[in-house]
C-alpha cells in the first residue's frame, strides 16, 4: 500500500510539474501496479507473458505495453509471486478501446523447458483507485496424443493466432480446459475526463 501511495504522489507531482504546462490536448490514464502472481495450475515454475491490448484512440506516452515476468520457484509448489511491476502512461481520446490485459503462463521443468499453461485475458476497470484482479486461465485441450507428446517432449498444443486470447470471435470452435488464475494489483489515475466530455 506504501508503495501505490508513494508511485501514486510521483504520479500526481509529474502531472503538476510538467503536463500542467505542456500543449498536451487530451485526456489521460495511468496505470499503475503488479502482476502479483498465479496459482492453481498442473504445474509449477511459472512465469507469465503479458501484454496490453488498446484501441486506436489511444496513444501510450511512457512505459511498455508488453512484457514477461521471472521464472518463480516456490518451495511448497504452491501459489507462484512475481511482483511484477506494471507502469503505462496514455493519452486518450476517447473511452473506446479500453485497456484489456492478455496473458500466457508458462511452466519450466527439471530440463529447462517451458510448456504454455494457459490462456487469459481481462478488462481493465474503468474507475479510478486501486483494484484486485483475478485473471482466470484456460488451456487447450489437445487429443490423447498430444497430451502423451507434452509429458514426453515437454510440448503442447499452442494457438496460431494468439489475437484469439482476447477475442472470442472464433474461439468458441476450441476445446479448451479450465487452468489457473493470475493476480494483479492495479491503480487507475485518470485526468481531465470532465474537459474532454468523457464519461467512464
Amino acid at each position: 500500500k506504501q508503495w501505490y501511495q508513494r508511485r501514486v504522489r510521483g504520479v500526481l507531482n509529474y502531472y503538476t510539474n510538467y503536463y500542467y504546462k505542456s500543449n498536451l490536448r487530451m485526456a489521460e490514464v495511468h496505470i499503475i501496479g503488479n502482476i502479483e502472481g498465479g496459482e492453481g495450475f498442473s504445474s509449477p515454475n511459472l512465469s507469465c507473458k503479458w501484454n496490453f491490448e488498446t484501441g486506436g484512440a489511444w496513444k501510450l506516452l511512457e512505459g511498455t505495453k508488453d512484457g514477461q515476468t521471472q521464472v518463480d520457484h516456490p518451495l511448497d509448489e504452491g501459489r507462484s509471486h512475481w511482483s511484477h511491476p506494471l507502469d503505462m502512461h496514455y493519452a486518450i481520446k476517447g473511452i473506446q478501446g479500453w485497456p484489456k490485459l492478455s496473458v500466457q503462463v508458462f511452466s519450466e521443468d527439471m530440463y529447462g523447458r517451458t510448456q504454455l499453461v494457459g490462456y487469459g485475458f481481462t478488462h481493465l476497470p474503468t474507475s479510478p483507485g486501486l483494484h484486485k484482479i483475478s485473471c482466470p486461465t484456460w488451456n487447450l485441450a489437445g487429443s490423447m496424443m498430444e497430451q502423451v507428446q507434452s509429458y514426453f517432449v515437454g510440448s503442447g498444443p499452442q494457438l496460431l493466432n494468439e489475437d484469439l486470447i482476447a477475442s472470442g470471435s472464433d474461439r468458441y470452435r476450441l476445446q479448451t480446459i479450465a487452468s489457473g488464475t493470475v493476480f494483479l494489483s492495479l491503480f487507475i489515475v485518470t485526468r481531465n475526463f470532465g474537459k474532454f466530455g468523457i464519461e467512464a
